[in-house]
């Protein structure tokens, strides 16, 4: 008789206790350990499906004799369990990995340094005006592998970070998406750019000429990696002005789109978000949708109506002539670029947070046309004071969210736009970019 096969999960957040699951249902013997505290509704979950489980600590006995290991991604492979784990030769992939064995869906993924969300939720929103069977799995949404052992869909929208591409290897993307490549976590990568840009393009990895891949055609980066690659699957590229093999692209004042399957257009001003990075993202999730066949109208219809996603030049309020918006999803340099290309008023503009080895230069010439105060918000503002010190009529250093509203109160006037879009991670003074946005709208609300 076959021996049962252990699966050790490390870490105890969605796609952890998702990928456990999915494991006991199979029938293996599953083990998850979290150095972290697992909170009340995951520990719940996995009592519920009777696996084994420990926080606050790695019991290396209890992980080293696995068959396989699923990594929670924001574990780096350089941790010292990592590294032993590593020297046993014991296989490591990620959660989206485990539960793509064990499902025949159609698999929509979407991954880019910026835009990856608001894209993967309007492919998402698409699909299910659609009338589609679809599930929303890897950064938003529940974890796949919980998916996979608990329901059925037939086709799922996966937003994927590098850190979940860096283990995957079998799984195939039916319809893969790179917004852009733009330099972010270069801690994870060595500070090197290539290491970065490689993970993100084994998105594109097993695809064959059935298969899909949508990008946009004006990233240098991702034309000069695709000159380097051999590209199995039908390339489906966007971009604002048409080149010569563009499948969407902007002529006047209509967006048009141009797949095996169809030809259709809709109004720049229709779509249900503005700015230029939505129209990309309007781009590529119209693609997507017409490469899986759904009729034009009903694509046309959800691009008009899908609500911007939360956190992402999100409107919060204006007060006293001056607008809030909440941006805490630009955790790196290039989304925070993006942020200021769409502002049409003086902005005062919130950076700060955990650098994650920031080049400022790129917003440096939006900053010095479009921006009239900065306002630094984080523990250490010093590379922010340093870089920007100059450049603007105004910086001022603050060190928390309520500190740093009052400032920006103090400084805007009627006309203007405060803008809270960091360039950085949150860890330093708040949990998540969740909650560094929910506290900036909380004091922002406390103005009125």
């Amino acid at each position: 008789m076959e021996a049962t096969k252990r699966l050790v999960v490390l870490g105890g957040g969605e796609s952890g206790v998702g990928a456990a699951v999915l494991g006991k249902v199979k029938g293996m013997d599953v083990f998850l350990s979290d150095m972290s505290m697992i909170a009340p509704k995951y520990k719940e979950m996995l009592d519920e499906h009777h696996i084994a489980w420990e926080e606050g600590q790695h019991t290396e006995e209890l992980i080293l004799n696995a068959d396989e290991v699923v990594k929670s991604p924001g574990i780096p492979p350089t941790t010292p369990l990592m590294l032993k784990i590593a020297e046993r030769g014991i296989p490591v992939i990620s959660e989206i990995e485990f539960g793509g064995r064990y499902t025949d869906a159609k698999m929509v993924c979407i991954t880019g340094s910026n835009g990856k969300t608001t894209t993967t939720l309007l492919i998402y929103h698409i699909l299910k005006k659609a009338g589609l069977n679809v599930g929303l799995a890897g950064n938003v949404g529940q974890s796949l592998a919980l998916q996979v052992a608990t329901t059925h869909h037939d086709v799922y929208v996966i937003e994927l970070s590098s850190f979940q591409l860096e283990n995957m290897y079998d799984f195939k993307a039916n319809v893969a998406v790179i917004m852009n490549i733009t330099p972010d976590h270069m801690d994870r990568y060595d500070y090197k750019m290539e290491n970065y840009v490689s993970a993100k393009f084994r998105i594109l990895q097993n695809q064959t000429k059935e298969d899909y891949f949508i990008y946009w055609q004006g990233d240098p980066v991702i034309a000069a990696q695709i000159a380097q690659l051999h590209i199995e699957a039908q390339m489906m590229p966007f971009n604002e002005d048409k080149l010569f093999d563009s499948a969407a692209w902007v002529d006047g004042k209509m967006v048009h789109y141009s797949t095996p399957q169809d030809v259709w257009e809709i109004p720049r001003d229709q779509l249900a978000i503005q700015g230029l990075h939505n129209l990309y993202n309007s781009m590529a999730a119209g693609l997507s949708a017409s490469l899986l066949d759904i009729k034009n109208e009903k694509i046309r219809e959800a691009l008009q109506d899908f609500e911007a996603v939360e956190h992402r030049l999100e409107f919060v309020a204006e007060i006293e002539g001056v607008r809030y918006i909440n941006d805490s999803k630009a955790t790196n340099v290039n989304s925070t670029w993006y942020a200021l290309e769409s502002m049409t008023s003086p902005t005062v503009l919130i950076l700060g947070g955990k650098d994650k080895g920031n080049d400022y230069s790129e917003i440096e010439e939006l900053v010095k046309s479009r921006v009239k105060a900065i306002v630094c918000m984080g523990k250490d503002n010093s590379k922010l004071l340093e870089f920007f010190g100059g450049k603007v009529a105004q910086i001022v250093d603050t060190h928390s969210v309520e500190d740093a509203v009052k400032a920006c109160h103090d400084i805007a006037t009627k006309g203007d736009t405060v803008l809270l879009s960091p360039c950085c991670a949150s860890f330093d003074l708040f949990k998540s970019y969740e909650d560094r946005g929910r506290q900036f709208k909380q004091q922002v609300l406390k103005l009125k």
